[in-house]
């Protein structure tokens, strides 16, 4: 496997785990705005974010343009499994018929 695609797909994962931090300070009430916006939670998740952001530029040199929205598609799958995890989002129906319909393009896109 191409060492860009593994690259990209940690870069989704730590995407992921980004937004599970922001959401978890999002949940939270802080006694001061700058509280709000200045704990472990919100610097760690857009200190994610900015990784990701690199990580993902870094894998655009060896991917051919047509892959990589594909292998993005996978952070909505991972997000909602995070958010099963450590907030016990009931997963529906509906959330697994839309993962499945995800999968199945990824699934199409790469036979």
């Amino acid at each position: 496997m191409n060492m860009h695609i593994l690259v990209l797909l940690f870069s989704v994962c730590v995407a992921s785990f980004a937004q599970i931090l922001l959401k978890k300070s999002a949940a939270k009430t802080y006694d001061s705005p700058i509280r709000e916006y200045l704990n472990f939670y919100v610097i760690g998740g857009y200190g994610m974010m900015f990784l990701s952001m690199f990580l993902t530029v870094f894998s655009y040199r060896g991917l051919d343009f047509s892959n990589i929205p594909v292998i993005e598609s996978l952070g909505y799958v991972i997000v909602m499994l995070l958010s099963y995890l450590f907030f016990k989002e009931k997963i529906t129906k509906r959330k697994l018929l839309g993962m499945a319909i995800i999968l199945g393009g990824i699934f199409v896109y790469y036979r």
